[in-house]
């Protein structure tokens, strides 16, 4: 049960995305249709909040735990960033799911996301397996 804080926020998160119906395969289709403005709040609400809560880190110094300091450190844009954004919106249009709520979709009942989900581990794993091939 040492593990069990982190199932209770995972839990409390899957709640939080059926809630908020960012699990929802219309809501995310009226997005990438340009119907609808819930998706772009939310996932601007989280921009926000990650700009703010990096901001508050270095402002504040705050450490981990055990005091060591935290460090953010520069990524390089390249290619790569392109392709890999290109292949992830294209399957998050295609699927209507991207990473995050996926274990709440099938946690929800959606057992045809396994699919989505299979391939997503798959991708990482071809990822892990191929990475000093592709560009960076």
């Amino acid at each position: 049960m040492k593990n069990g804080k982190y199932l209770f926020i995972g839990m409390l998160f899957g709640i939080i995305l059926v809630k908020s119906e960012v699990i929802s395969w219309f809501r995310i289709q009226e997005m990438f249709r340009l119907q609808s403005f819930h998706m772009y709040g939310v996932i601007g609400s989280a921009v926000a909040t990650g700009i703010l809560g990096v901001w508050l880190l270095r402002k504040l110094g705050i450490r981990t735990l055990s005091g060591e300091p935290i460090i953010i450190p520069k990524k390089p844009f390249t290619k790569g960033n392109i392709y890999g954004g290109l292949i992830f919106g294209l399957g998050w249009a295609i699927t209507g799911a991207c990473p995050g709520p996926l274990f709440a979709q099938v946690g929800s009942g959606f057992t045809v996301v396994l699919v989505t989900l299979l391939s997503a581990i798959a991708g990482t794993w071809a990822y892990g397996r191929w990475q000093e091939k592709l560009p960076h």
